[in-house]
Protein backbone atom coordinates (compact mmCIF):
# COMPACT_ATOMS: atom_id res chain seq x y z
CA UNK A 1 0.00 0.00 0.00
CA UNK A 2 1.37 3.46 -0.85
CA UNK A 3 0.05 6.57 0.85
CA UNK A 4 0.85 9.82 -0.86
CA UNK A 5 0.34 13.24 0.67
CA UNK A 6 1.12 16.65 -0.74
CA UNK A 7 3.76 18.71 1.05
CA UNK A 8 4.61 22.41 0.98
CA UNK A 9 7.07 22.12 -1.90
CA UNK A 10 4.60 19.99 -3.89
CA UNK A 11 6.72 16.86 -3.54
CA UNK A 12 5.17 13.60 -2.41
CA UNK A 13 5.98 11.55 0.63
CA UNK A 14 5.80 7.82 0.00
CA UNK A 15 5.20 5.53 2.93
CA UNK A 16 5.10 1.85 2.19
CA UNK A 17 3.54 -0.58 4.61
CA UNK A 18 4.67 -4.17 4.45
CA UNK A 19 2.92 -6.96 6.31
CA UNK A 20 5.40 -9.54 7.55
CA UNK A 21 4.73 -12.23 10.10
CA UNK A 22 1.57 -10.50 11.33
CA UNK A 23 3.25 -7.22 12.18
CA UNK A 24 3.41 -3.96 10.29
CA UNK A 25 6.77 -2.46 9.33
CA UNK A 26 7.21 0.94 7.76
CA UNK A 27 9.86 3.53 7.19
CA UNK A 28 9.24 6.92 5.64
CA UNK A 29 10.85 7.44 2.27
CA UNK A 30 12.06 3.89 1.73
CA UNK A 31 10.94 0.31 1.72
CA UNK A 32 12.12 -1.77 4.63
CA UNK A 33 11.74 -5.49 4.28
CA UNK A 34 12.78 -8.44 6.35
CA UNK A 35 13.27 -11.75 4.64
CA UNK A 36 12.93 -15.28 5.86
CA UNK A 37 16.30 -16.49 4.68
CA UNK A 38 16.71 -20.15 3.82
CA UNK A 39 19.79 -21.91 2.53
CA UNK A 40 19.67 -25.07 0.47
CA UNK A 41 22.56 -27.16 -0.85
CA UNK A 42 22.84 -29.74 -3.62
CA UNK A 43 25.42 -32.04 -5.11
CA UNK A 44 25.99 -31.58 -8.81
CA UNK A 45 27.47 -34.03 -11.29
CA UNK A 46 29.57 -32.75 -14.15
CA UNK A 47 31.37 -29.44 -13.58
CA UNK A 48 29.42 -26.49 -15.02
CA UNK A 49 30.50 -25.18 -18.42
CA UNK A 50 30.88 -21.53 -19.29
CA UNK A 51 27.29 -21.18 -20.55
CA UNK A 52 25.99 -22.72 -17.31
CA UNK A 53 28.11 -20.36 -15.22
CA UNK A 54 26.74 -17.39 -17.15
CA UNK A 55 23.19 -18.61 -16.59
CA UNK A 56 23.92 -19.05 -12.87
CA UNK A 57 25.27 -15.52 -12.77
CA UNK A 58 22.01 -14.28 -14.29
CA UNK A 59 20.06 -16.29 -11.73
CA UNK A 60 21.63 -14.24 -8.95
CA UNK A 61 19.73 -11.24 -10.28
CA UNK A 62 16.36 -12.89 -9.65
CA UNK A 63 14.65 -10.99 -6.84
CA UNK A 64 14.72 -13.18 -3.75
CA UNK A 65 17.96 -15.02 -4.56
CA UNK A 66 20.51 -13.68 -2.09
CA UNK A 67 23.62 -15.75 -2.69
CA UNK A 68 24.95 -18.64 -4.76
CA UNK A 69 28.19 -20.31 -3.74
CA UNK A 70 30.18 -23.30 -5.02
CA UNK A 71 32.44 -25.85 -3.40
CA UNK A 72 34.11 -27.23 -6.52
CA UNK A 73 36.15 -29.90 -4.73
CA UNK A 74 33.02 -31.45 -3.13
CA UNK A 75 30.81 -30.56 -6.13
CA UNK A 76 28.32 -28.72 -3.96
CA UNK A 77 26.28 -25.62 -4.70
CA UNK A 78 24.54 -23.58 -1.99
CA UNK A 79 21.77 -21.08 -2.58
CA UNK A 80 20.48 -18.61 -0.01
CA UNK A 81 17.02 -17.29 -0.84
CA UNK A 82 13.92 -15.57 0.50
CA UNK A 83 11.49 -18.30 1.59
CA UNK A 84 8.55 -15.92 1.41
CA UNK A 85 9.10 -15.68 -2.36
CA UNK A 86 10.36 -19.16 -3.30
CA UNK A 87 10.11 -22.74 -2.15
CA UNK A 88 12.93 -25.27 -2.47
CA UNK A 89 11.53 -27.05 -5.57
CA UNK A 90 11.46 -23.72 -7.42
CA UNK A 91 15.13 -23.12 -6.60
CA UNK A 92 15.98 -26.63 -7.83
CA UNK A 93 14.08 -25.91 -11.04
CA UNK A 94 15.93 -22.64 -11.57
CA UNK A 95 19.27 -24.42 -11.08
CA UNK A 96 18.32 -27.17 -13.51
CA UNK A 97 17.16 -24.51 -15.97
CA UNK A 98 20.68 -23.10 -16.08
CA UNK A 99 21.96 -26.44 -17.34
CA UNK A 100 23.54 -27.50 -14.05
CA UNK A 101 23.70 -31.28 -13.61
CA UNK A 102 21.85 -31.18 -10.28
CA UNK A 103 21.84 -34.36 -8.21
CA UNK A 104 20.54 -34.86 -4.69
CA UNK A 105 19.65 -32.22 -2.10
CA UNK A 106 21.95 -32.10 0.91
CA UNK A 107 20.78 -31.81 4.50
CA UNK A 108 22.41 -28.79 6.15
CA UNK A 109 23.35 -29.11 9.80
Amino acid sequence: MIIECGCENSSHVHIRFIRLHSRLLYREGEVRTEMTQVEVAYHYGTPPKLATMRALDNMREVYGIRRISFDESARKIRVEFDASRFKEPVIAGLLRGTGLDLRERLVLA
